[in-house]
């Protein structure tokens, strides 16, 4: 018999805030994390805003010596894991240590680590490249570190497929534990990307906003939308088994109950057509929960504010929902933090787990041209007071990657 497995604890550092609670209040309030690019030069892109993380100081969590060891992707992890850890008031033990795990991802671990590096190769020769330049730079050292630094003995591994890093990882932490092979997983997305090539290689792909306006640049669904809005943070989940945070009588946030994963087979970044692998991902989260489709009154939608992901989601939605569609509130949370890459389906999880905590749906902003095409109930520029009994959040990946979470509220 499967175990249930639920959220006792979340961290996280976002454009919108360094903490869970100041991400969440703001974006219930319908503010913006974007702002204009300060972490490259913008006068050498065609991309001129980014949600980046602000006034973040690794040492409030991390020693300044181990902080300087680690790419800002992993110090980004372990300042959220320690955060969720104090939430869920959960120590690591001795006892239990070899029952936690951990399970963070990636999409492309440590970008900034990697350009300095190289850099200094072809200035300086090798000898003068770090000895942690390696270990800095793979993105399951976020995983690594956070196990270090926890005491963390269990499982410990980590998701790289693009932009459902961190759905995949939550989903694949929530399995490790319902069979019974862990009782608690830290689990989540951390991505530092904001860096010269990844800037000058979404540029090139054409997927990312020209806008020079911070304030409105992100605008998933709307009809005047061109593109993703680059961001960077974390997003780190406590998973634990309802057996262990009823025996220490831990605060339950939601339960996690489906979890679906497929790969569309079609293209390296444009999402199939119709949105069939993202549908097929949706049905099989929903499937799993053991729900059906009219059960879910929210769905955090991967919504980047690109064309073709907003119109096949859209399709996916209707493919999934039918007639339940027109009844389903439907927000991209992206459009104040922009899109966190690995990290995003993390943080989205936790929007997901407050909603039905608070009952308080957030907004997708910047949604003022309806698209023919998006034409479904997106919770427009403000947040919505509703019950919720249960949410689907998508992540969809370059390579074709779908992750689909169910989370419901606890019993």
């Amino acid at each position: 018999m499967n175990r249930r497995v639920v959220v006792t604890g979340i961290g996280a550092v976002t454009p919108l805030g360094n903490t869970a609670e100041e991400t969440w209040e703001k974006a219930i309030a319908g503010q913006s994390g974007v702002g204009l690019l300060t972490r490259v030069e913008a006068a050498d892109f065609p991309m001129k805003v980014a949600a980046e993380v602000k006034e973040f100081d690794p040492t409030t969590h991390i020693d300044r010596k181990e902080a300087r060891k680690m790419d800002r992707f992993t110090q980004f992890a372990v300042a959220s894991a320690l955060m969720a850890l104090k939430d869920a008031d959960l120590e690591i033990t001795e006892d239990i240590a070899p029952r936690v795990g951990v399970w963070i991802g990636s999409g492309i671990g440590g970008m900034e680590t990697y350009e300095n590096q190289f850099r200094m190769f072809i200035e300086k020769g090798y000898r003068r490249v770090s000895p942690f330049f390696v270990p800095m730079m793979i993105p399951d050292m976020a995983s690594g570190q956070v196990s270090i630094i926890t005491g963390a003995r269990g499982i410990n591994s980590c998701s790289v497929t693009a932009c459902a890093s961190g759905a995949n990882s939550i989903g694949d932490a929530f399995k490790v534990i319902q069979r019974g092979d862990a009782d608690v997983m830290i689990t989540g997305g951390a991505e530092a990307p904001i860096t010269n090539m990844a800037v000058a290689g979404f540029s090139m792909a054409k997927a990312i906003s020209t806008s020079e306006d911070p304030n409105t640049a992100s605008r998933p669904f709307d009809a005047n939308r061109d593109g993703f809005v680059m961001g960077e943070g974390s997003g780190i989940l406590i998973l634990e088994s309802l057996e262990s945070a009823e025996k220490r009588g831990a605060k339950i946030y939601a339960e996690i109950v489906g979890y679906g994963a497929t790969g569309d087979a079609y293209h390296v970044t444009q999402p199939a057509p119709e949105g069939e692998g993202a549908a097929r991902a949706m049905k099989q989260a929903i499937e799993d929960a053991g729900l059906t489709p009219e059960d879910i009154q929210y769905m955090n939608a991967h919504g980047t504010s690109t064309y073709y992901n907003d119109k096949y989601e859209t399709l996916a939605a209707k493919q999934v929902f039918g007639d339940h569609v027109n009844n389903l509130a439907i927000s991209s949370t992206k459009s104040m933090t922009g899109h966190l890459l690995g990290a995003a389906g993390a943080v989205e999880a936790i929007f997901s787990v407050k909603a039905i905590e608070e009952g308080i749906i957030p907004p997708t902003i910047n949604y003022e041209t309806p698209d023919p095409d998006c034409d479904l109930d997106y919770v427009p520029n403000e947040a919505r007071k509703q019950g919720v009994n249960a949410v689907l959040s998508n992540s969809l990946g370059f390579g074709g990657h779908n992750a689909t979470l169910v989370f419901k509220k606890y019993q």
